[in-house]
């Protein structure tokens, strides 16, 4: 059984297994209506975490099952994008192979029909030293610092528009803007750069596929990857002091809001409905709800779910929250 946490003029929070959710009236209700299925599922890891989170061939199987559960969610153009970690071997310094074998069983999932249109990576250098036996113990393996995100659909054409996502040109395409003049002709790639093929201002450069939450070179000029300003400050966000102040325990593994934008504003318009079924405290939700599209969040665990409300809270969004009777909490 599910219940709804809250809903807003835009979306509905519900708590429940999603997986049971989507194979009843929830499913059909959103059957070839979902634009785009944007989460963060627990990632296979050695240890056991309160969000849950399934080992070895139980993940995997796990996994692929989903990709014919969320494809028949989709509209023909929708996309789904999911943001994996790593995972090592227990009790040994090698990287296990899950998260792959898992992607690839989730892509190549007959039942599903999907296709891995590109991989992003989110690199995060602030994230702490892990894994930390063979890191900051044995120190003989490198720092984890990224995330991988895979963009999969069920068409090779699913909506998409980078200029949505354009990143601030560089001082030096400025100035080549502003002065109109470059170095044209033939490079060492061979490639052949015409008098005028950049002299057209597009009002910023492509994004690339690995997005800094914090930048590689803290020298040089943030060209952020959209309107939203991408910065560890995460932990000093409204929701966090919020949290903090009500001595709430924050969900570990919450996905930066500014990385949920991006997709949001990547592969979706206004008015399209964006799922997550593995909500957490409801990054996507609230990202969605920013850039004004409709939404849907599911949830099992309802402390999550209830802490996930705070976020509405924030002064910088202008919506209103409504509960069922009994369900408000602060």
């Amino acid at each position: 059984m599910s219940n709804i946490q809250y809903e807003t003029h835009l979306g509905k929070y519900i708590v429940g297994d999603s997986i049971e959710i989507l194979a009843g009236e929830t499913g059909k209700e959103l059957a070839n209506k979902v634009q785009l299925i944007l989460t963060s599922p627990p990632f296979p890891l050695n240890n056991k975490k309160r969000y849950g989170n399934k080992q070895g061939p139980d993940y995997r199987e796990w996994f692929t099952h989903l990709a014919e559960v969320f494809a028949p969610l989709l509209t023909d153009t929708g996309s789904i994008v999911i943001e994996l970690g790593n995972a090592w071997e227990p009790g040994r310094p090698i990287q296990s192979l899950l998260p792959l074998e898992s992607l690839l069983g989730f892509v190549n999932n007959e039942q599903a029909g999907l296709r891995l249109c590109q991989q992003f990576i989110c690199y995060n250098p602030s994230r702490l030293p892990t894994p930390a036996q063979w890191v900051t113990v044995n120190r003989m393996r490198a720092i984890d610092s990224y995330t991988n995100i895979w963009w999969m659909s069920k068409s090779d054409f699913p909506k998409a528009d980078n200029r949505r996502v354009l990143r601030p040109y560089s001082a030096s395409m400025k100035s080549l803007l502003k002065r109109r003049t470059y170095n044209s002709g033939k490079r060492p790639s061979e490639h052949q750069i015409g008098a005028e093929s950049f002299l057209k201002n597009n009002g910023g450069s492509i994004t690339h596929n690995v997005l800094e939450i914090e930048a590689i070179d803290p020298g040089r000029e943030p060209r952020l990857p959209n309107i939203f300003s991408i910065a560890n400050t995460s932990s000093n966000d409204f929701f966090s002091r919020t949290c903090r102040e009500r001595k709430i325990s924050l969900h570990p593994a919450r996905m930066p809001l500014e990385l949920a934008c991006f997709y949001i504003e990547f592969l979706t318009e206004a008015g399209d409905l964006v799922f997550d079924p593995f909500a957490g405290s409801n990054v996507t939700g609230f990202a969605a709800e920013l850039l004004q599209r409709k939404w849907m969040a599911i949830e099992i665990d309802e402390g999550y779910a209830r802490q996930s409300s705070v976020r509405f809270e924030d002064p910088s969004i202008e919506t209103s929250i409504k509960y069922p009777e009994g369900k408000q909490w602060k």
